[in-house]
C-alpha cells in the first residue's frame, strides 16, 4: 500500500521561511507529477506547484519568486521550500502524487496535510 508521509509544517513569523517534504513508500510504480496544494479555512484546496517528472515547474502567481518545489526521483520525495512568508500563505498544505503501472494504468495519492502558520 502506497503512502505519502509529510513533514515541515509549523508555525512561522512574516518573513520567515519553512521547508516541506513528502515522501511516497511503498509498493509504487513510475512516480509522474508531484504536487502541492494549500486550503484555507471555509476556501476551497488550491494548487501550488507542480513539478514534472523531468523537472518542469509551475506555481500559481501568488508564490512565484518565493516558492520552490523540486524532487528527488532516487528518493520519491518532493519538497517546497517556502520564503518570504506572509500571513496569507497560511493553510493546510498537502502533497499530491501521481504514479503509473503498466500493467494496470495511474493512480493517485494523497497526503493528509499539514498546518502553515504566518502569523506574528
Amino acid at each position: 500500500q502506497v503512502q505519502l508521509v509529510e513533514s515541515g509544517g509549523g508555525v512561522v513569523q512574516p518573513g520567515g521561511s519553512l521547508r516541506r517534504s513528502c515522501a511516497a513508500s511503498g509498493t509504487i510504480g513510475r512516480v509522474n507529477n508531484m504536487r502541492w496544494y494549500r486550503q484555507a479555512p471555509g476556501k476551497q484546496r488550491d494548487l501550488v506547484a507542480d513539478i514534472s517528472r523531468s523537472g518542469s515547474t509551475s506555481y500559481v502567481d501568488a508564490v512565484k519568486g518565493r516558492f520552490t518545489i523540486s524532487r528527488d526521483n532516487a528518493k520519491n520525495t518532493v519538497y517546497l521550500q517556502m520564503n518570504s512568508l506572509k500571513p496569507e500563505d497560511t493553510a493546510v498544505y498537502y502533497c499530491n502524487v501521481w504514479t503509473w503501472v503498466s500493467s494496470t494504468g495511474s493512480y493517485e495519492y494523497w497526503g493528509q496535510g499539514t498546518q502553515v502558520t504566518v502569523s506574528s
